[in-house]
């Protein structure tokens, strides 16, 4: 799999976004009560919706930006390279989050603005997360 630009949005209403970007991309690859993900394929894009909560309120619509590789070494490879350009990196972890096993780190920009590199180990059914999702809520 190559590599794709991850973009996390909150909303407001979970329903109606969905509706929404179903007419842009499509069926989303996963649908669940309180969460969506849309994988486009030109763009190669993935997309992730979450109703917002107490983050929409505190700062927007956007909840994270992203880079997903195809594997472990990739995202090794991406801090290693990161780290010898002086860009800082949250450490490296293993973590269950918005219904996937990751291998990931996180970069913050000036602005704040949070940026996580990753791969999907694993889909998995089970949240594995509270709300606001401990990984994505830093």
């Amino acid at each position: 799999m190559p590599s794709a630009v991850h973009i996390s949005l909150n909303v407001s209403d979970l329903v109606k976004a969905v509706e929404f970007y179903r007419g842009v991309f499509g069926e989303p690859k996963k649908l669940r009560e309180d969460y969506a993900k849309f994988v486009g394929q030109n763009p190669e894009l993935h997309l992730a919706l979450e109703p917002g909560g107490k983050a929409h309120a505190a700062g927007g619509a956007l909840s994270h930006l992203g880079i997903r590789v195809d594997n472990v070494d990739e995202v090794r490879r991406w801090r290693s390279d990161l780290k010898s350009r002086g860009i800082v990196s949250e450490e490296e972890k293993r973590e269950a989050c918005c219904y996937a096993l990751q291998e990931k780190f996180w970069l913050r920009d000036p602005d704040g603005n949070r940026w996580e590199i990753y791969t999907v180990l694993a889909d998995i059914e089970d949240a594995s997360r509270e709300t606001p999702a401990p990984c994505c809520a830093r």
